[in-house]
C-alpha cells in the first residue's frame, strides 16, 4: 500500500509488462479502423436523444421516481457527510483520518463506477443541495428558485473552475495530505454552493457544482436517462448525445482530461529533472504544467473541431462545446486506467478508517478489523490489459461519438473531410495517454 495519498494512479511502467510500442501502435491502427468503417458504413446520425431509448418497466419508472427513494437518499447522503464532517473536525490530522481517503478515494475516483453505473449519482446525494432544498421550504421560496435567473453565458464556467481547483489542491498544493488545508476547501466549496444556490437556485449546483457537473458528466455513459416518458433505457452512446452543449463544458473536460494526464506526468523522470534544475518550489511549475496539460486538451479540441466547414445555422465558435461530449469516454477511460488501483486498494483501507473516525480504536461499522486485498497489485499483466484496454476502448467510442455528431452538424460535402482534423486530435489523445501510461 502506498505510504500517502500521494502516491497513487498508475504506478509506472514496471507495473505493466507490455511492450509500449505494440500497445500505441494498436491502440491507433484501432482508432483508424474505426474511422474508416465509421466512414464508410455509418453515413448518417444515429443517435437522437428526443426519440432514442425505451421506457423502463413501470415498477421501476415508480421506484425510481417515487418520493421516498429521493428522501432516502437524500438522508443517507446527509448523514455520510456529517459522520466524515465529524472526523474532519474532531478527527486527528493524520493519513488515518477516514476523511482524507473518502475526500480523494471514494468522492473524487468513486464517482465514475457511481455514476456509470446509477446514473447522476452525486446529485441525489448532494449535501450542498440537501442544504438548499431544506432552505427553500423553510423560507417558503418554490423548490429550485433563487433571487436571479443563472447567467446562461456563464454555463459550465464555474463548474470548470472549482474543478481546477480540486486539482490543484490534489495535485501541487504540497499540504494536499493535511486535514487542516483540506477541511478549509471543503468549507470553501460548501459556502460558495450554499451561497450559489440562495442567488441562482438549484441551476447553480447542476451548472458550477464540480463534483455534480462531473457526476452528471460521466452519468451520461449509464444506461439511465429521463424524458416526457419518465425513465428510459438507453444505450450509452445513445445517452451521451443527450449531453446538451452549453458554454464551458469544452473547459470541464479540457481540465478533467488534462489533470488526469498532468498527475501521470508530474512524477515522470524528464519533469523531475526539469523541477530539480529549477531553484523554486514544485508548486509554481506544478501550477504551470497543470494548466498547459489542461489547456493543451481544451486548444486542440477547439482547433479540431473549428477547422471544418459547417452550415450557417451553427457557428464555429459554437462547434468545442457541441463536440465536447465526445471527450467523456476518453476521460473515463484514462481515469479508469489512473485510478484503478489506487481506487480498490485505498477504497478498501479508506473503508476500514471510516470506522474509527477518531482514531480511538474505535469499531463503530464493523469494519475496523477487513484486511485489504492487493490482488490487483498481484496480478500485474491483467492489471496492465486492463488499463491499455480501458484506454483504447475510451477512445474508440469517443470517435463514434464525434462521427455520429459530425454527421448531424456538418454538410454532406464534408461528412468525411471535416472529420480528419478530430481523427488527429483523437490519435494525439491516444499516443499521449499511452505513452504517459508507460513513461510515468
Amino acid at each position: 500500500m502506498p505510504g500517502t495519498i500521494q502516491a497513487h494512479g498508475l504506478g509506472g511502467a514496471k507495473d505493466l509488462p507490455i511492450p509500449s510500442e505494440l500497445a500505441i501502435a494498436g491502440a491507433v491502427a484501432a482508432l483508424v479502423v474505426s474511422f474508416t468503417v465509421l466512414a464508410v458504413a455509418w453515413r448518417e446520425p444515429r443517435y437522437d436523444g428526443r426519440t432514442s431509448g425505451r421506457p423502463a418497466p413501470a415498477w421501476l419508472d415508480r421506484l425510481a421516481s417515487s418520493r421516498a427513494l429521493a428522501v432516502g437518499a437524500r438522508v443517507v447522503g446527509m448523514v455520510f457527510f456529517l459522520y466524515v464532517g465529524a472526523a474532519a473536525v474532531l478527527g486527528k490530522d493524520s493519513l488515518t483520518n477516514p476523511f482524507l481517503g473518502t475526500f480523494y478515494t471514494l468522492l473524487w475516483v468513486g464517482l465514475v463506477p457511481a455514476s456509470l453505473l446509477l446514473g447522476p449519482f452525486f446529485r441525489a446525494v448532494s449535501p450542498a443541495r440537501t442544504v438548499a432544498i431544506l432552505f427553500a421550504k423553510l423560507s417558503g421560496v418554490p423548490e429550485g428558485q433563487g433571487m436571479y435567473a443563472y447567467p446562461a453565458r456563464l454555463g459550465y464556467w464555474p463548474a470548470a473552475a472549482g474543478l481546477f481547483a480540486f486539482v490543484w489542491l490534489e495535485l501541487v498544493y504540497p499540504n494536499s495530505t493535511d486535514v487542516g488545508p483540506v477541511r478549509l476547501w471543503c468549507a470553501l466549496y460548501l459556502g460558495i454552493m450554499l451561497v450559489g444556490s440562495a442567488l441562482f437556485g438549484t441551476t447553480f449546483l447542476a451548472r458550477a457544482d464540480p463534483f455534480e457537473v462531473y457526476s452528471s458528466l460521466v452519468a451520461k455513459l449509464s444506461i439511465w436517462g429521463r424524458d416526457e416518458r419518465g425513465l428510459v433505457l438507453r444505450s450509452p452512446l445513445a445517452n451521451l448525445a443527450t449531453l446538451r452543449a452549453r458554454p464551458g463544458l469544452v473547459g470541464v473536460v479540457g481540465v478533467l482530461f488534462g489533470s488526469t494526464a498532468f498527475d501521470s506526468f508530474r512524477e515522470s523522470t524528464p519533469w523531475l529533472k526539469a523541477v530539480q534544475s529549477m531553484s523554486v518550489t514544485r508548486v509554481l511549475p506544478d501550477t504551470l504544467g497543470l494548466i498547459v496539460f489542461s489547456g493543451g486538451v481544451i486548444a486542440i479540441l477547439t482547433v479540431a473541431t473549428m477547422a471544418t466547414g459547417v452550415t450557417s445555422s451553427t457557428p464555429r465558435r459554437a462547434l468545442p462545446d457541441l463536440f465536447a461530449h465526445s471527450v467523456v469516454p476518453i476521460i473515463v477511460g484514462y481515469i479508469a486506467a489512473h485510478y484503478l488501483t489506487f481506487l480498490v486498494e485505498y477504497g478498501q483501507l479508506t473503508v476500514i478508517q471510516l470506522s474509527d473516525p477518531f482514531s480511538r480504536g474505535d469499531d463503530f461499522l464493523g469494519t475496523a478489523d477487513l484486511q485489504v486485498s492487493y490482488w490487483l497489485s498481484g496480478h500485474p499483466t491483467f492489471l496492465a490489459v486492463t488499463k491499455v484496454l480501458a484506454v483504447v476502448l475510451g477512445h474508440v467510442v469517443g470517435v463514434v461519438a464525434a462521427h455520429d455528431r459530425a454527421l448531424a452538424l456538418l454538410p454532406r460535402r464534408h461528412h468525411l473531410t471535416g472529420q480528419l482534423p478530430l481523427l488527429v486530435a483523437m490519435v494525439s489523445f491516444t499516443v499521449g495517454g499511452l505513452y504517459l501510461l508507460f513513461a510515468a
